[in-house]
């Protein structure tokens, strides 16, 4: 990570790694990512949540190697230790793809309705565009420096669905992959195109916070015989204050995204 990246990520909350993931490995995604939304139809999305005029998957790390390949490149953590410090973990593995000729566009918000504490930044999201960021297909739209304001959106603004004046829409090749400070105030925009526009969230949180979703509990056993010591770690398999948080609930504000 080069000083660059480190001082966007500080100041506007986020930042772009163009063309990262390669092309054989952008094609093994969309093609696991399309076959999940065959396989699950109607239910794909329900482990987490579903949301109109949108297609999502949830628990991907259960669904196969290509994506538990995302969560332990060295690239990406090492921004996300910028971000978290070095003690974070996998709060979420999902799919969000914005239907064709939708109308709907998504309030923004910050993740986890959270705003960092004495303790820093508590939440970092990674976004893998599978398909081009355009401004007519759904893209990112991002209000740069609001992770630093200390304030949610809905404390502020008297409609979150409303343009506002310092958002920027973030547009980009598919391959690319966008860290982001996910106290950023943010939001998926409308897909006016014919097609799908399909993403990958993996979603983290510091380690005193609980999981979006609890990965002890939705891996299934054959997939955690699978798993290196470095997934069990991000994953906080073995982390007993995982396990308090998750039976908890502490740590978890607003529990929103």
């Amino acid at each position: 990570m080069n000083e660059r990246e480190r001082t966007q990520l500080d100041e506007q909350g986020y930042a772009v790694l163009e063309r990262f993931m390669s092309g054989p490995y952008l094609e093994a995604l969309r093609r696991r990512v399309d076959e999940l939304f065959l396989e699950e139809g109607s239910r794909a999305g329900s482990e987490f949540r579903q949301e109109e005029q949108t297609r999502r998957l949830a628990n991907l790390v259960d669904k196969g190697e290509v994506f538990r390949r995302a969560i332990v490149m060295p690239e990406i953590q090492e921004r996300i230790a910028h971000v978290l410090g070095p003690d974070f973990k996998l709060s979420s593995l999902n799919v969000r793809s914005a239907n064709p000729n939708s109308d709907w566009t998504q309030p923004l918000h910050a993740d986890m309705g959270l705003v960092a504490d004495a303790a820093g930044y508590a939440v970092c999201n990674t976004v893998w565009l599978l398909d081009d960021f355009t401004p007519d297909n759904g893209a990112l739209r991002m209000v740069p420096g609001s992770h630093r304001w200390g304030k949610l959106p809905q404390a502020v603004l008297s409609d979150v669905t409303e343009a506002h004046p310092d958002e920027v829409l973030l547009t980009a090749p598919a391959g690319t992959v966008v860290v982001m400070n996910a106290h950023m105030w943010h939001g998926g925009t409308a897909n006016r195109t014919a097609a799908h526009r399909r993403a990958m969230h993996g979603f983290y949180c510091r380690g005193d916070i609980a999981q979006q979703q609890y990965q002890k509990r939705m891996l299934r056993p054959e997939t955690q015989a699978m798993l290196t010591s470095e997934m069990r770690k991000v994953l906080a398999l073995d982390d007993p204050r995982n396990d308090e948080l998750s039976a908890t609930g502490s740590g978890r504000s607003g529990f929103l995204k």
